[in-house]
Parts: C-alpha cells; sequence; structure tokens
C-alpha cells in the first residue's frame, strides 16, 4: 500500500480562473488513473488571491462544457504549509514559478510549469483569460487538457 502523498498544488495569480480549472481537470484525470494513483490529491491556490472569492464564470462555464463544476470553488491564497507540503507544485507562467522562489523561504520539492513535460510544443506557459471572452477560456481549458496525461505520467513516476 502506497503511503499518502502531499497534494499536486495548480497556482495561477488569483485561483480564479486557471489552476481551480487545472485542478478539477487533473482530479478528473486521477479518476481515471486507476488504483495506482488513489493516495495523490490536487488542490489549487494563487501567488495574488484574495481568499473565499468564487472561480470566473467563464471558468465556470467552460468546465461545465466538458462536464465538470466549480461552482462550489473559492479562491485561497498559496501559503508556505501548501509550498511545503506539496508533492509537486505546477504553475501557469514562469512568472508564477519566481513569486514562489521569491516569496516562500522553504520551496517546493518539484516546482515545473504545467506545460513543461509536454514533448510536442515549445509553448509552455498558459496565458491568463481572466476578462476574456468564453472561448478565451474555452482555449485555455483546451491547453491544460492537452498537458494532463504528461502531468499523469510525472506524478505516477513520483509514486
Amino acid at each position: 500500500m502506497t503511503e499518502h502523498l502531499g497534494p499536486v498544488v495548480f497556482v495561477c495569480t488569483a485561483n480564479i480562473c486557471r489552476s481551480p480549472m487545472a485542478e478539477a481537470l487533473f482530479r478528473h484525470a486521477l479518476d481515471g488513473a486507476g488504483d495506482s494513483m488513489h493516495s495523490i490529491s490536487a488542490s489549487s491556490a494563487g501567488v495574488s488571491a484574495i481568499d473565499d472569492l468564487p472561480a470566473s464564470a467563464n471558468s465556470v462555464e467552460a468546465m461545465r462544457k466538458v462536464g465538470l463544476q466549480l461552482s462550489d470553488h473559492r479562491s485561497r491564497h498559496l501559503t508556505q504549509a501548501m509550498v511545503s507540503k506539496a508533492l509537486v507544485v505546477f504553475c501557469m507562467t514562469e512568472s508564477h514559478r519566481d513569486i514562489i522562489h521569491l516569496q516562500y523561504r522553504k520551496q517546493p520539492t518539484r516546482l515545473h510549469l504545467m506545460r513543461e513535460f509536454m514533448t510536442d510544443t515549445n509553448d509552455r506557459e498558459i496565458p491568463d483569460p481572466f476578462g476574456g471572452n468564453l472561448r478565451t477560456y474555452e482555449s485555455c481549458r483546451d491547453s491544460m487538457v492537452e498537458a494532463i496525461p504528461s502531468l499523469l505520467q510525472f506524478v505516477r513516476s513520483l509514486q
């Protein structure tokens, strides 16, 4: 039996658009990944988040269109405890990774971009859809969906 591992933490700026979508997509993927991944959990936070805000309306709608819900999501500011306990932290952009390097004295053991492990693209960052139309959010969601298989493979290698 595998011991409980720290969570996979997805990080963006405000924790109302990208990281909640990434968390929901990864949780969905974990549900289909079989027993070998049962000890893995996922969460999300923002480097500049205000606690307890709902996910943006377009994030909720973009996820609803693929059968996932974000209506219960509430934003959280990334804390040292989250960083310290994480199995891995996946950021949306290099600037998020830079902020973590600057703000947290104890760095995560593993700090990566969400699209870092994809071999068929040089497009490693996921731009912020905030303020964009629904199509912008769907494109953001789809760029995360593309990354999920490589993230599952990486996380599986950590067990």
